[in-house]
């Protein structure tokens, strides 16, 4: 029997890093599978992601035990990630469940390593959908009176379900500053890539009016500051004069349903590290 793991790790580059946490692991036996690193040169930040093995059983704690010389050493920021457990996902979402679907397809063929705890949503268009997979389906409805109470709800459905990550598939309520400030890095978001430009109802038909020629859509990072969070993945698709509003659309839709499912399978696989306002996304 073996274990799997994801240790990423960040910190001010210094020459023998790699060095000492490699040796740690081979120390323990464990067999590297996979590693990725990055030196940010204006920031003298170094980043890696190692996954591994390790033979018979390793617990987490012990890993942290056996690094912490390491970690220390550098003043590393480090976290294990053990790869046998899934990750549990909160998808929450409004009228639109495109993005919703595809992730729950991408999770049913097995692409996606993860679980869906529960869907929040503030309409009951998505009930069905969540009865047929056996997920836990909340509807609230959300206005200014009770938007605080509301977003307590969600932090204290994160803490009941061990949820890892929340995923907004274009769900279309914004969260509070202290809410993303709470939940900062544990929240991707996916919009389409036309702000500022086009803002409010319709953006599709909105560039259509204005006979734009790329179409994107842009996964991130939820912050206080609207829309201008860290970037995890995004994507482009050129669209011409003559598609109808309608294909503007449907493009759009696609993008945005492939762009969310590759950030969210990113971030639940370890690959993306928070840089600032960027993002270290490991391939």
């Amino acid at each position: 029997m073996s274990s799997a793991f994801v240790l990423s790790l960040a910190c001010d580059d210094r020459p023998g890093i790699v060095a000492a946490v490699t040796t740690e692991l081979a120390g323990l036996g464990a067999n590297i599978v996979e590693s990725s690193q990055f030196l940010d040169s204006p920031s003298n930040r170094f980043f890696m992601r190692i996954a591994f093995d390790t033979r018979g059983e390793t617990s987490k704690d012990s890993l942290e035990r056996a690094l912490k010389p390491a970690i220390d050493r550098f003043s590393i920021k480090a976290s294990i990630m053990d790869r046998a457990r899934r990750p549990r996902l909160i998808v929450m979402v409004s009228k639109f469940d495109h993005a919703m679907l595809h992730l729950l397809y991408q999770i049913r063929v097995g692409w996606l390593h993860a679980d869906v705890a529960a869907i929040v949503s503030n309409h009951e268009d998505s009930r069905r959908t969540a009865e047929l997979e056996g997920i836990p389906f909340h509807c609230w409805k959300v206005d200014k009176a009770n938007k605080t109470e509301q977003e307590e709800r969600l932090l204290q459905l994160v803490q009941e379900t061990d949820a890892d990550l929340v995923v907004l598939a274009r769900y279309m309520q914004v969260l509070s500053d202290t809410l993303s400030r709470r939940l900062f890095g544990k929240v991707i978001n996916i919009h389409h890539s036309f702000l500022p430009s086009f803002k409010g109802a319709k953006p599709y038909h909105q560039a259509f009016e204005r006979g734009v020629k790329l179409i994107g859509a842009t996964a991130h990072y939820v912050t206080a500051d609207l829309d201008e969070g860290p970037i995890i993945e995004q994507e482009t698709e050129r669209v011409t004069h003559a598609m109808s509003a309608e294909d503007f659309v449907a493009t759009g839709r696609d993008i945005e349903s492939r762009v969310l499912a590759r950030a969210v399978k990113r971030h639940v696989e370890g690959r993306v590290m928070l840089n600032g306002h960027k993002t270290v996304v490991f391939a």
